[in-house]
């Protein structure tokens, strides 16, 4: 680690002992939630077992959205594959058990469809999380029967003390993942895909691969072996999501240490040796959009590891995986202030945003996390930053403005924006009492996504009202145009 990062981390320590927490609010800054369907641990709390059912567990959902976009949150990492089993009706897995109760019953609706539309609607993204490799303990393969990948598939699948496991080493495995990744992007309106255990399991040095290597590792060292297989994988999953919509953001959930750094021992966990993850290689290679590592860790266990991300992030987004869950007594019981510390680093270090595992220990504002979040750290919406290295082109400006103003709020209309890309952009909303409207910052903004070339305010109080008004257009990319005005001061316009 260079002597530069050594010493920020001793400032940064130092500072957060003579001053308070910087109010500063970022416009870019990527604030993202895990929400686990697994066994409905975040959601869906009830089952789809009838009309009224089904209505009840939608409700959930948008009550929970809700939650998050009154807190300022931009990003849904939904568990979309489960354990070899999804969320969506697909020809190569079964519905998961966790939405009606039974494995493989289609729940009346497509959740992943819904949860899409629901998130745009809040000007929210939704990832697309996708469990990698694992696809299920001895119990949900037996509930799966024939429709479980170990009874299609068996030559590209490996147990492992009592759980299954598609085997990395099989290129018949990049082949079965291209597969699922193509049906979600090809059929859903996706912003990204995230994959979630993209690796080979914990103390894997005696996986049962050997017949596998002896196939196909042609002389190479296993572990070297091992990790080529999860970047190939990486390498193909990028490239397949790209080939059908460039904007579809490609990101993964790495074990939070990448190696031993020059200075603090992983102390035994980390991605490189242990789970054969050679992330940094990926952000190296280009073949990620943005890593979430999984720092669920105190000290200096969290901080010179998150640096060493940030160095080596070759211009991709890092975003720090909180764990959260830590915070809860029956778990590490942490003092609320470790996350406190965790999200300023963050900022001050110049990595990307945050994410939080899991969404319940988020919403049931464990420890006051939820609170000191909407009063401290996001009292104004950011937006995901552009994704530059695939497209730097701004959509044009948006034409034609009509303003009326009503009496109570106002009607916008323009005439649409146009882009490079095939994907429709979408409208960004800003306001202020001040003229001109400030696009870069974050508290004129008043909506993030807009899908319609028209839009209507009403003030839910008083001072929610706003003079000046402008509109810009944002691609699927995140770029975004100049600002169209849609008033201006009277001075102005003569």
């Amino acid at each position: 680690m260079h002597i530069r990062y050594i010493s920020f981390i001793l400032f940064f320590i130092l500072g957060l002992l003579i001053a308070p927490v910087s109010n500063a609010q970022p416009k870019y800054e990527i604030r993202a939630t895990w929400v686990t369907t697994l066994g409905g641990l975040d959601w869906p709390s009830r089952k789809a077992m009838s009309p009224s059912s089904v209505e009840r567990q939608k409700k959930e959902f948008c009550e929970l959205l809700d939650r998050l976009k009154q807190a300022h949150f931009n990003t849904v990492l939904f568990q979309t594959r489960v354990r070899g089993d999804v969320v969506y009706p697909s020809v190569f897995e079964p519905f998961t058990e966790s939405l009606t109760g039974h494995e493989g019953k289609n729940p009346g609706y497509d959740p992943l469809r819904f949860a899409i539309d629901e998130c745009h609607k809040r000007g929210m993204e939704l990832h697309a999380w996708i469990v990698t490799i694992p696809i299920g303990n001895m119990r949900q393969i037996k509930i799966m029967g024939k429709s479980s990948i170990v009874k299609k598939r068996p030559s590209i699948c490996k147990k492992y003390k009592d759980t299954w496991y598609l085997d990395p080493g099989n290129p018949g495995t990049d082949e079965y993942l291209t597969s699922i990744v193509k049906e979600i992007v090809s059929n859903y309106d996706v912003d990204g895909v995230h994959f979630d255990y993209i690796r080979y399991p914990e103390h894997s040095e005696k996986f049962p691969d050997q017949n596998t290597f002896r196939k196909y590792g042609k002389g190479q060292d296993i572990a070297q072996w091992r990790r080529d297989n999860i970047t190939r994988i990486a390498r193909r999953l990028y490239s397949e999501t790209k080939k059908l919509k460039p904007w579809v953001k490609v990101s993964s959930s790495p074990v939070g240490k990448y190696n031993d750094t020059g200075r603090y021992t992983s102390r035994g966990w980390n991605a490189y040796t242990v789970v054969y993850q050679d992330a940094q290689k990926w952000l190296e290679e280009g073949i990620q959009d943005a890593l979430f590592p999984m720092m669920y860790f105190q000290g200096n266990n969290f901080y010179p590891f998150a640096l060493d991300w940030k160095e080596n992030s070759n211009g991709r987004w890092i975003i720090p995986g909180l764990g959260i869950y830590f915070l809860h007594p029956e778990q590490m019981d942490w003092n609320l202030d470790e996350i406190v510390r965790q999200i300023y680093f963050i900022r001050e270090s110049g990595l990307n945003g945050q994410a939080y595992f899991r969404n319940k220990f988020l919403l049931d504002n464990t420890k006051g996390l939820l609170d000191q979040l909407s009063e401290q750290f996001y009292t104004a919406p950011a937006v995901v930053p552009p994704m530059t290295w695939i497209d730097s082109i701004a959509p044009s400006v948006p034409s034609n403005p009509t303003f009326s103003p009503l009496e109570k709020g106002v009607n916008l209309s323009w005439m649409p924006s146009t882009d490079n890309q095939q994907a429709p952009v979408y409208y960004r909303i800003y306001a202020s009492n001040t003229y001109p409207v400030d696009t870069e910052n974050p508290k004129n903004i008043i909506e993030t996504r807009v899908n319609e070339n028209r839009y209507t305010f009403t003030p839910q109080y008083p001072w929610d009202e706003r003079i000046y008004w402008v509109v810009t257009a944002v691609d699927r990319c995140g770029n975004e145009s100049r600002a169209l005005e849609m008033n201006q001061p009277l001075q102005k316009r003569k």
